[in-house]
């Protein structure tokens, strides 16, 4: 999965640290994912523990988010005939199979545009009119929030992406973006299983989100949303946020009747990145800690906060992390360097995991090695995260570069294309949260 593998272990330090990270990649394929979940026989459909009957009755697939292509391929290739119709909406065009029975949209993300609209409309249109009979197979996972854009008159997608750069800008964290964006949509908060209706609902969630809250993952398409428009104003004025004028609030569905029907399911979260990742440290020899499975926070003091922790513990020590950290723009100082505004450089080009890297390396040691990244592969960028080691403070030495310069201005993509200690992997098809490994010699 980790295309520049070779280019990047340059030392057995940073070898095990790949390695361990690859292990956490294999340990959430989606594909792998699902088959070991959905299976078939008998005229039986089994999703985890529950069965469904498949003679006499129509099944659909939905899938929205990073996960929906890779896992529409598996699901229709496990029910083939069985199958009666789907649509997948994805955030990249990777692998789709255009002779299959499933449609395939793709959107943008994090940014909503004309492409999420379309598609999340399609999704509504194709689930109407189902019939009690039926079942419909979600799969739900990260990035679907972005994806399922539908706002209602005047408002347009443009609006929600004002609102969801204003929302980051202060450092929200997922769970107060979402149930923003739950109440300015028509396809989020519970709506597509309300647009199933009467239809049986067998709902396969990929989680991204700290803690693994249902009403949160891709703002809880398919679960009975318990907050309101109230809820997501206030939020706004805890932030200090005017809505744009074109916002047009929309309240959720309560009532019960178009969720008892409605099964969700956890399919994939970063507990299993985490075991493989373990597994394989403790192959290699290191006495393992899962010392953080839904970290939060600023991603400059936790990529410290790391570093501080891997500074007293014993050598052959690995500690992992999972989570979702925020990155708040402003004008640093913290860090002894210039603002944004005094340095020159363009700000806001990187993601949570490359600055959470670039906030370890002033503190990083000889013997150690943090290695922070995204298990879509996307850390806002091309690359997937960014290691903290020597070979990088080294690297950044020659290269003349500041530290501190391009932390405060949170350029610390530009960073390690320089320094050429990011790690690149691709699209993966998959998504669960932000990654941490940090080793001890």
């Amino acid at each position: 999965m980790i295309q520049n593998f070779e280019a990047l272990a340059v030392n057995e330090l940073r070898r095990d640290a790949l390695a361990i990270a690859e292990a956490g990649y294999e340990a959430i394929n989606t594909e792998e994912v699902v088959r070991d979940k959905v299976q078939v026989g008998n005229d039986e459909l089994r999703i985890a523990d529950k069965t469904y009957k498949t003679d006499e009755r129509k099944i659909f697939y939905v899938g929205v988010g990073k996960c929906a292509v890779a896992a529409g391929r598996v699901i229709e290739e496990i029910l083939g005939d069985a199958l009666t119709a789907g649509v997948a909406f994805d955030i990249a065009d990777a692998n789709s199979n255009n002779g299959s029975k499933i449609e395939t949209y793709f959107g943008t993300h994090p940014l909503p545009s004309e492409a999420n609209v379309r598609g999340a409309k399609r999704i509504i249109e194709f689930l109407a009119y189902k019939k009690e009979e039926d079942l419909v197979i979600f799969v739900v996972s990260g990035g679907g929030s972005t994806l399922l854009c539908l706002p209602g008159a005047p408002m347009e997608y443009s609006d929600e992406s004002e609102l969801f750069k204003q929302l980051t800008a202060h450092g929200a964290p997922i769970q107060d973006i979402n149930t923003v964006r739950k109440h300015i949509s028509r396809a989020r908060g519970g709506a597509l299983a309300v647009a199933a209706y009467p239809a049986e609902v067998a709902s396969l969630i990929a989680s991204d989100v700290p803690g693994n809250d249902m009403h949160v993952i891709a703002s809880g398409p398919t679960v009975l949303d318990t907050s309101t428009i109230a809820d997501a104003q206030a939020i706004l004025a805890r932030y200090g946020i005017t809505a744009p004028i074109n916002i047009e609030f929309i309240e959720t569905e309560k009532e019960q009747k178009y969720f008892e029907r409605v099964t969700n399911i956890f399919i994939l979260s970063n507990k299993d990145a985490l075991s493989g990742m373990k597994n394989e440290a403790v192959r290699r020899g290191y006495e393992t800690t899962v010392v953080d499975e839904h970290f939060t926070g600023e991603a400059r003091n936790i990529g410290r906060t790391v570093a501080e922790k891997l500074h007293s513990s014993a050598p052959k020590t690995a500690l992992l992390y999972a989570g979702e950290s925020t990155v708040t723009f402003g004008d640093y100082t913290d860090a002894g360097g210039p603002s944004p505004r005094r340095s020159g450089l363009r700000p806001r080009e990187g993601g949570r995991n490359q600055e959470m890297a670039l906030s370890a390396l002033n503190d990083i040691r000889s013997d150690e090695i943090i290695l922070s990244f995204a298990s879509d592969g996307h850390d806002n960028t091309d690359h997937a995260g960014a290691i903290a080691d020597e070979t990088t403070r080294a690297h950044a030495r020659e290269q003349k570069l500041s530290v501190d310069e391009y932390l405060n201005a949170h350029k610390s993509y530009d960073f390690f294309k320089i320094t050429c200690d990011a790690l690149v992997t691709g699209y993966t098809g998959s998504n669960v949260s932000d990654i941490i490994i940090a080793l001890k010699k």
